[in-house]
């Protein structure tokens, strides 16, 4: 059976571009912890979007999904769930609300893991695998071909028991947490334990070890929305990195380095929503001004709200129309092509 040891991840022989990654994350950290403690209702909005995202994101990597008007009356819990796809919606959105209420009491442990299946599963819930499975893919002729033979059924009650004293091994040796993580989800998700809803369980356990070791952004910028937008890459990293798992002679770097790039990313996102700012209070109104007066190129309103998550398109239209108004930026384009720029005054002050 493959055993696991994090420890290599100590010995020096991890790629400087992996370790300059991990430092920058941890600068990051720092500035979004304190901008959080500046401006707690603009993370509580944040966090109520991320929220939607992730479970509508983390679930439609698996093809599980329902209408936006359905979704919005489950995630507000004005409807009961109907049939399989919203049964499994609206147990991820109770995992994901247990794991932001409750992250720095659970234990990682086999219960744990099992638990957040049982609440995110629609049969079988909680129950490791009674039978070997494979994971398939399909080839442009439509084609079937295994891809990989995950851990036995017969050795996963192990195996998963293995992995997480492992885990905990590594934390206890000190082994770097931005490190640590996406190798034990590499792990877990080359177990597959579970006969299905192993990849929306590995999504659930990354953001629980990344907010018990502080790195919460994921609960503010969706780190599932993330995933799927660049789900090509993580499946990529994740079939390199697992070459050779059987055997013991796999390569982490590569998912290691996916996962830290997607990590970073929502922490870039929740900066951009500051960042532009420059002192100023953070309201909606002088977050949307700064986003375009601050901006090298014209903007479009699609890419106002993709750095502004929480801030509803009319609020940035009522807020564009108003600077157009007053003169401080022009319109280029129009229609769905529309961009906007300080206006020309403006555009020489900046360059003075």
């Amino acid at each position: 059976m493959r055993r696991f040891d994090y420890l290599f991840l100590k010995n020096g022989d991890v790629p400087a571009s992996v370790f300059s990654r991990a430092i920058g994350i941890s600068k990051l950290r720092e500035r979004t912890d304190i901008r959080r403690m500046q401006n707690p209702s603009v993370f509580y909005e944040l966090e109520s979007n991320a929220k939607y995202l992730s479970v509508k994101e983390s679930n439609a990597i698996e093809g599980i999904a329902t209408s936006e008007n359905r979704l919005s009356s489950l995630m507000d819990r004005s409807v009961e769930p109907v049939g399989h796809d919203e049964t499994e919606i609206s147990g991820y959105r109770d995992a994901l609300e247990l794991i932001h209420a409750n992250y720095s009491e659970m234990e990682l442990n086999e219960e744990t893991i099992r638990n957040l299946h049982r609440m995110i599963s629609y049969r079988d819930g909680g129950e490791y695998k009674k039978h070997d499975n494979v994971i398939m893919e399909i080839d442009g002729h439509g084609n079937k071909h295994v891809h990989f033979i995950p851990t036995p059924a017969k050795e996963t009650p192990e195996a998963m028991e293995q992995l997480v004293l492992s885990y905990i091994h590594g934390r206890q040796e000190g082994v770097e947490p931005l490190l640590l993580i996406p190798c034990f989800i590499l792990d877990f998700l080359s177990i597959h334990p579970f006969p299905d809803g192993n990849g929306r369980v590995s999504r659930l356990l990354t953001l629980l070890l990344l907010y018990q070791d502080g790195y919460d952004a994921g609960k503010y910028m969706s780190l599932e929305e993330r995933i799927s937008y660049t789900k090509d890459r993580y499946y990529d990293a994740l079939s390199k990195s697992s070459q050779g798992w059987s055997e013991g002679r796999n390569d982490y770097f590569p998912f290691i380095a996916y996962y830290l790039d997607t990590l970073s990313s929502c922490y870039i996102g929740l900066d951009r929503c500051f960042a532009t700012i420059s002192g100023k209070k953070a309201t909606k109104k002088n977050r949307i001004e700064a986003a375009v007066m601050n901006s090298l190129i014209p903007i479009s309103k699609r890419e106002i709200m993709s750095m502004l998550p929480d801030v509803s398109e009319d609020t940035v239209e009522v807020c564009l129309h108003r600077m157009m108004v007053d003169g401080r930026i022009e319109k280029i384009g129009g229609n769905r092509n529309a961009r906007y720029r300080p206006a020309q005054h403006d555009r020489k002050h900046q360059e003075q």
